[in-house]
């Protein structure tokens, strides 16, 4: 008896309550990532105050997270391939969730930075998992669109963060805000209940009776024989990272490293400093921080856009418009005047910088074979958390030089085309997909012959 292709089977499936629900609980943990981006940020001035920081302390506990992400992506995403990715990302979510909360009882700088980092650990083994999750449960021809919904969640965060510190700072003090963070961890309970375990995870452990469960929510009318079993998932040997450079995967790896390298310098950079160097060119400190709304808003709808384009289209050609777009909306900044021109531009800024790294989460992790997926989007996402601290701290040099308006945006430019070269050079004929197209055509000619 034939036995079932459970990808496939998810693959073919129509969009349903079950998709929804797992769109709905990644996004809403998306949207705490987004919202530790720009937490910080709220609080500083504040925190520089009561604590009589100086810039470089200051700059340091902003880059405790960033480390902390760097070395948890490149921990949990390999983990995660071996552990199975709901395990691992329940972990990470409460480990983040609750040093998170115990920020707000931090009575010094030391304090603070270390629970800051142990927060950036499971913050960093959130987003491979997350993203994985979702692209093996959605349907072939809604995986990019969905993934980039899901992430929408974190220029959401973004944009949730600044509006409570505009509320809650005065009221209820800056602790106030680093309390929400417990929110997902109280709501674990409901993650662990609804939240499925990865497809390939389930066949290689050998859980049918768990598998039929989860196709019965994708397809009310599945059913299965006694003696019917599940295809193995195709799997190469080896250490998952190691095999991110084999079979002919090595240098579009690298590309993509350097491609998230270039895109977090830019969204880090833009989300530290966009206020400063806007109101360094005479604006108001108002205006400055509506620019940064702006930016996190255009991310949304860049997202959502964008991942609808890449279904549509190809994702590595959307990708490298996107790349483009954002190194000339940047340009084109340094050198209006107009209001409303310059927040076109802004908002296209964040659709192509904040936006174009979500569809590159969804685009990796179609790219590397289920086994290796967490991994590859892990470690991509860890060298581009080198890019991350890099940003504000290139923003920083650069506010301090007290450069011409517009050079500054010239630089901030540069990383967008590089990101485009590096996406050229991504070499599609190795992808998962299309070796798999490959595959399902051999087999096809056998049966055919025979």
């Amino acid at each position: 008896m034939n036995s079932i292709n459970l990808a496939r089977l998810i693959d073919e499936s129509k969009f349903n309550r079950f998709h929804a629900s797992i769109v709905f609980w990644c996004a809403f943990i998306m949207i705490f990532d987004g919202y530790d981006l720009v937490v910080y940020g709220s609080v500083l001035p504040v925190l520089m105050k009561e604590w009589a920081l100086t810039s470089t302390q200051a700059g340091t506990l902003g880059s405790a997270a960033l480390f902390g992400m760097m070395l948890g992506a490149v921990i949990f995403g390999p983990l995660a391939d071996k552990m199975g990715r709901k395990s691992v990302m329940l972990t990470c979510i409460a480990i983040f969730s609750l040093f998170t909360a115990l920020l707000g009882f931090s009575t010094g700088p030391l304090e603070f930075g270390i629970f800051r980092f142990i927060a950036g650990l499971g913050l960093g083994g959130i987003m491979p998992n997350t993203v994985a999750l979702m692209t093996e449960y959605s349907p072939k021809s809604l995986k990019s669109v969905l993934v980039s919904v899901m992430f929408s969640g974190y220029s959401v965060g973004g944009m949730m963060a600044a509006g409570l510190a505009i509320v809650m700072i005065g009221q209820f003090g800056w602790r106030s805000l680093f309390f929400v963070g417990v929110l997902p961890l109280l709501l674990l309970p409901i993650m662990y209940k609804t939240l499925p375990e990865s497809p390939r995870f389930l066949v290689i452990k050998n859980q049918p009776s768990k598998i039929d469960s989860v196709l019965r929510r994708i397809e009310p009318l599945y059913t299965r024989s006694e003696n019917q079993g599940f295809e193995q998932f195709r799997s190469e040997p080896g250490a998952p990272v190691v095999k991110l450079f084999k079979n002919g995967r090595a240098f579009s790896t690298i590309m993509f490293w350097i491609s998230f390298f270039m895109c977090l310098l830019m969204i880090y950079g833009l989300n530290t400093w966009l206020p400063n160097l806007m109101t360094g060119a005479g604006l108001s400190v108002g205006s400055g921080l509506m620019f940064l709304f702006v930016l996190n808003f255009g991310a949304v709808l860049g997202a959502i856009f964008g991942g609808w384009m890449a279904d549509k289209w190809d994702a590595k050609k959307v990708l490298i418009v996107f790349f483009i777009s954002a190194g000339v909306s940047l340009t084109l900044i340094g050198f209006l005047e107009n209001m409303i021109i310059l927040n076109i531009l802004v908002g296209i800024a964040g659709a192509s910088t904040i936006g174009t790294q979500i569809i590159c989460n969804s685009y990796i992790s179609q790219y590397y074979p289920t086994e290796m997926r967490s991994s590859g989007l892990g470690w991509a996402l860890g060298v581009g958390r080198l890019g991350a601290i890099a940003g504000p701290m290139m923003g920083g040099f650069l506010f301090s030089m007290s450069l011409p308006y517009y050079q500054n945006f010239l630089v901030f430019a540069i990383p967008g085309i590089i990101g485009a070269i590096t996406l050229l050079f991504v070499q599609e004929k190795y992808s998962a997909r299309k070796v798999n197209e490959s595959f399902i055509n051999e087999e096809s000619e056998i049966s055919s012959i025979q």
